[in-house]
């Protein structure tokens, strides 16, 4: 039997959870408007004076085609001649209209932008916050890029719609209106004809809809894919560089953005032929008026300037409806990613903070009590809920004494990091229940939880700041005596002296700057001067070198001193400066005693580990 010191322990095999992507199969784009309008009030309010000032901008395009028809009726085709005082009039009330309408324009243009960008930001702060609710499980089983995505790409989508697709679609709302209007006035048989020639295009756009919207659909889930396999690629970039795989990896990026180009050009695909039905009925509804208004014309129901109002009037119909794929092209993107940011906020996060119900956790030291707790990923879907696995943790009993120092050790895949991220409620057991001081975990409010309870997980994450800001990240309020005195009571004040600007000296994003055994010092000294009651270390000392351990040991001996401290760990020198060791083994907890107690059965599962552990020592 061999310990496993150096490699990271990975319990959950093919773990999933409820398809973020679930609703996108049952509701349609007006119900996915309604709930984004629900969820965005901001943009709602103030909707029907946004609405006056677009019908009122639209006054000014149909005021030209009125100041011709009154210029070709009134000042040039009168009896006498052209009458300059009749045109100089009309041009100035039609100037004048141009100016209000304008000024309506810009009001409403700046509305919807300020609009828009507070709401969306709203929408993304929650979606983000959101994010970072759901349990590890449904993290995980998500793709990074995609859930970034999400809260990116996807509400910058709506964005753009709102404050460019929106303004269009606003504009060109209120133009067919007052258009249509106008045109009845001048010939109600001329718009008859028009609204002929463009009936079947309608219907034909209405269908192609249909069909753009899973389109769309499909270009935001190929973007998050995208994304993903982009901001993978960079973070592994030194393991890529390592094992000589960039050719694979390459060839992975180029699936990825093929799949997205090729589901973006099957979108424009079906735009293109909505634009090109409109370009054709256009061109019959101009062929038709030109006809038909001639004809009226000759018989005396249409004079010259109602017939060249018309035409101006018919143009302006047009333009409308030939660009009205496009916005509903950009319409389609934006709630395909609107969707995509409603199905992250309508997922139930299965670690739910009490909140007010939930309870705070007693003053002084934690004790630890598992009852029975068991614990199983799922591995599907089914109807009445998630499939789980087979156990990772079973039947498991355990009482640990406030102030008490213990050490839980096992091979890699024995439930050891489950064990941290049910005592941490990262995870809720499937079976049983967890206690602090008496008190149902579930029933604590994170507050009190995230306050009382410190884990150091084993990758040591750290932000791109530098030491000092990620130590103080734990305590904002520290002042630079303390933050030195705790290096001091950690023994790491050589090394942080020894670093080229002390604790300024910035980590890099993730930390990267710093060796991973050096990552995990910071870790170690954040978790200190968060002064908690329970700390939790999982592998925190798994890739610090021989000489630092010793180091780091002895600290620990002082900073675990008057807490209870749960250590997950392979390295079994953890376990001999423990006053516990409890072994864990397929899920179970098979020996638990001192280490000079368990050692002495060299047949057993601990003391098998601890020979292999000598043995790599040596």
């Amino acid at each position: 039997m061999t310990t496993t010191a150096a490699e990271p322990e990975d319990e959950r095999k093919d773990t999933v959870t409820e398809p973020i992507d679930s609703a996108e199969r049952t509701e349609s784009a007006w119900q996915t408007v309604r709930r984004g309008l629900a969820l965005s009030p901001e943009l709602r309010r103030g909707l029907a004076g946004t609405l006056a000032l677009a019908l009122v901008s639209m006054v000014g395009r149909v005021a030209v085609p009125i100041a011709v028809q009154q210029g070709i009726d009134r000042g040039l085709t009168v009896p006498g001649g052209p009458r300059l005082d009749v045109i100089a009039t009309v041009v100035a009330i039609t100037a004048g209209v141009l100016v209000v309408t304008t000024v309506c324009g810009y009001l409403m243009m700046r509305r919807l932008f300020t609009v828009s960008e507070t709401a969306l930001a709203n929408v993304r702060i929650r979606a983000f916050r959101h994010v970072h609710d759901l349990s590890m499980l449904h993290q995980q089983s998500e793709r990074r890029g995609s859930l970034v995505s999400r809260v990116t790409s996807d509400v910058d989508q709506i964005t753009q719609f709102l404050q460019w697709g929106g303004v269009i679609l606003l504009v060109n709302l209120g133009q067919l209106v007052v258009t249509t209007a106008v045109m009845a006035v001048y010939s109600w048989q001329l718009t008859l004809v028009v609204f002929a020639a463009f009936l079947p295009a309608v219907l034909i756009i209405r269908a192609l809809q249909r069909r753009l919207a899973g389109a769309y659909g499909e270009v935001r889930r190929r973007t998050g894919a995208m994304l993903a396999a982009v901001a993978e690629s960079v973070v592994g970039a030194s393991v890529i560089r390592a094992y000589g795989v960039s050719g694979r990896t390459g060839a992975r990026l180029n699936e990825a953005i093929g799949r997205q180009q090729r589901a973006q050009q099957r979108a424009i695909r079906i735009s293109i032929y909505g634009s090109s039905v409109g370009e054709l009925a256009a061109g019959l509804a101009l062929a038709a008026v030109v006809g038909l208004g001639v004809w009226l014309g000759t018989g005396g129901s249409l004079t010259i300037g109602q017939l060249t109002a018309f035409l101006f009037l018919v143009t302006l119909f047009i333009q409308p409806i030939q660009i009205a794929t496009e916005v509903l092209n950009e319409a389609q993107n934006a709630v395909a990613g609107w969707r995509r940011v409603l199905d992250v906020l309508d997922m139930r996060p299965d670690v739910a903070d009490p909140g007010e119900r939930g309870t705070e956790l007693p003053a002084g030291p934690l004790d630890v009590r598992f009852a029975d707790v068991g614990f199983a990923y799922p591995v599907a879907t089914g109807t009445d809920g998630p499939v789980l696995g087979p156990p990772v943790l079973s039947d498991v009993a355990l009482d640990i004494p406030a102030k008490t120092r213990v050490a839980v050790v096992g091979e890699t895949g024995s439930g050891k990091t489950t064990f941290a991220k049910l005592l941490t409620r990262l995870m809720d057991p499937t079976s049983g229940r967890i206690l602090l001081s008496g008190v149902p975990l579930e029933q604590v409010r994170f507050s009190s939880l995230r306050a009382r309870v410190v884990m150091v997980p084993q990758d040591g994450f750290l932000f791109d700041a530098t030491v000092a800001e990620n130590v103080r990240f734990a305590r904002p309020e520290m002042t630079e005596a303390e933050l030195d005195a705790a290096f001091v009571e950690l023994g790491l004040a050589d090394w942080v002296s020894g670093l080229p600007r002390g604790s300024a000296t910035p980590v890099g994003e993730r930390g990267e700057a710093l060796s991973v055994g050096e990552r995990q010092l910071v870790a170690l000294a954040r978790a200190y001067v968060a002064d908690p009651d329970l700390l939790v270390l999982d592998e925190a000392t798994s890739a610090v070198d021989p000489a630092t351990e010793v180091r780091l040991q002895r600290t620990l001996d002082t900073v675990t001193r008057g807490r209870t401290t749960v250590a997950i760990a392979h390295r079994l020198s953890t376990a001999q400066a423990a006053d516990e060791v409890i072994v864990v083994d397929k899920g179970r907890i098979v020996q638990r005693g001192p280490h000079d107690e368990l050692v002495r059965d060299p047949s057993s599962i601990y003391g098998l580990l601890y020979a292999s552990w000598l043995e790599q020592t040596r």
